[in-house]
């Protein structure tokens, strides 16, 4: 009785436990995932029991099974179950299926064009036949009326509303120096044998031949330059006759009693034209517009003169002299205006160096009131062969320098009988090469204010303070 007693707590306990969990009595049997041999119908579902069932059912397609809903299959035709439910315009339900995205999708697409694209329209191919955004007729579609499409300039008050801006005109007075002439084209056209024959009564061949002047290389082949203005002719005419030979005058046009047309000389020239007929030069009258392209001035004085191009050279010789060299002035008045300081102090002449404006440009001419014929002058001279000359004829070559440390005055007086001032380019100043073999740098004494003079100014002073000291030196 107490055996059994004792033995009974134990099978219950086995019982319990072996119809619980699923344990055998067998030691082999022992482990997880083994099915008990009697299953007990009260018994729950073990984890690995249920992944076993799992394995064996068979595999879906994918997008056929959703995580929760294992007893279900995704029916394409079938609502979306992750999806709102969409309405129509009207307000009617509509699900959200293939066919009926589709078919919604071809009927927005159909009332948007290209570049309207929303989010969400996946299935949307790109179509090759519909409208680019840049068309070959350079419209473009971006807009929210796709069906309008127009121009960058199609709208009605793009003009009237736009800003204009317009670059304000610059009013600038013509100065002798903004006369540009194209010299090749002159050359050319006073070369050529044939010209337009209704312009050939106001282009004559003599005429052609006298536009050739107005440029450096005419001047320099025909050996002719043009002395413009009364003064300058009247100053050619009383002391170089010989170089004169012709006289253009400006008048208007007149007919004879025959009827042929002729020119008077305008009424303010006729003195003029009476000193030139005593001295016996030939007049030729011509229009105001001929002797307007043979002037390189924009208002003419009405008379030109033609002369023969030629100068007379310096004497080196000289016991007292005072010569210029001329470095790269290119400026024409600047070198007028040294000829006509050189004649007031009596200078021996002028080299005027390779680089440096031409002395028979119409400018220059006119520049020196016509006297630069009277001062002796050799051109286009290397300025270094120079300076070697003359130190062989005992001048002294005195450069102007910035930099100078003396003036005029402080220099020994034996050195000063025989001297070449320097003078140099209006902008860059005198050579260094030229100014390291020179003999004697000076300054001119000035306010700090200022830091340097034009060239023809500084050429006038030291001319003034030269003549003054060889003076002296008698």
């Amino acid at each position: 009785m107490t055996e059994e007693n004792n033995n009974s707590p134990k099978r219950i306990v086995r019982q319990t436990f072996e119809g619980k969990f699923g344990v055998s009595d067998n030691p082999a049997d022992h482990g997880f995932g083994r099915r008990p041999e009697t299953p007990d119908p009260d018994a729950q579902e073990t984890r690995s029991e249920r992944r076993e069932y799992e394995r064996s059912r068979e595999r879906k397609p994918f997008g056929e099974r959703r995580f929760g809903d294992r007893n279900r299959r995704f029916d394409r035709d079938e609502r979306r179950p992750f999806s709102r439910e969409r309405f129509s315009r009207d307000g009617e339900r509509k699900p959200f299926n293939r066919e009926g995205a589709e078919g919604e999708n071809r009927e927005r697409n159909s009332e948007r064009s290209f570049g309207e694209r929303r989010f969400g329209d996946r299935d949307r191919r790109f179509d090759r036949d519909r409208k680019r955004p840049f068309d070959r007729n350079g419209r473009r579609p971006f807009n929210r009326d796709a069906r309008r499409g127009h121009r960058f300039d199609d709208r009605p008050d793009f003009e009237e509303n736009r800003p204009i801006f317009r670059q304000k005109v610059e009013t600038k007075s013509v100065e002798d120096d903004d006369i540009i002439r194209d010299e090749d084209a002159v050359l050319q056209f006073a070369d050529s044998a044939e010209i337009a024959p209704e312009t050939a009564s106001a282009n004559p061949p003599w005429f052609r031949r006298l536009l050739a002047l107005t440029t450096e290389k005419g001047r320099e082949r025909e050996g002719k330059f043009i002395a413009e203005g009364v003064r300058v002719v009247e100053e050619i005419l009383a002391k170089h006759l010989d170089l004169v030979q012709e006289v253009l005058f400006a008048g208007t046009a007149k007919t004879n009693e025959n009827g042929e047309e002729f020119f008077e000389v305008l009424p303010g020239l006729v003195q003029t034209k009476e000193k030139v007929s005593a001295a016996g030069v030939h007049i030729n009258v011509v229009s105001e517009d001929q002797l307007k392209r043979l002037s390189s001035t924009v208002t003419t004085q009405g008379v030109i003169a033609i002369c023969r191009a030629a100068s007379l050279k310096p004497d080196f010789k000289a016991s007292h002299s005072i010569l210029t060299l001329v470095d790269a002035v290119q400026d024409p008045g600047n070198l007028g205006a040294i000829f006509r300081t050189s004649l007031g102090f009596n200078s021996s002449g002028i080299i005027i160096g390779k680089g440096s404006v031409n002395p028979f440009n119409p400018k220059v001419v006119r520049g020196s009131s016509g006297t630069f014929l009277r001062v002796p002058f050799i051109k286009d001279v290397n300025l270094i062969d120079a300076i070697n000359d003359l130190h062989r004829e005992g001048y002294t070559i005195i450069a102007t320098d910035l930099h100078g440390k003396q003036s005029l005055a402080e220099i020994k007086p034996n050195k000063l009988r025989k001297v070449a001032f320097l003078v140099g380019n209006e902008g860059a100043g005198t050579d260094q090469h030229l100014i390291d073999i020179s003999d004697e740098t000076v300054k001119i004494p000035m306010s700090s204010d200022l830091e340097s003079l034009n060239v023809s100014v500084a050429h006038g002073i030291l001319s003034y303070e030269m003549a003054k000291i060889q003076k002296d030196l008698d």
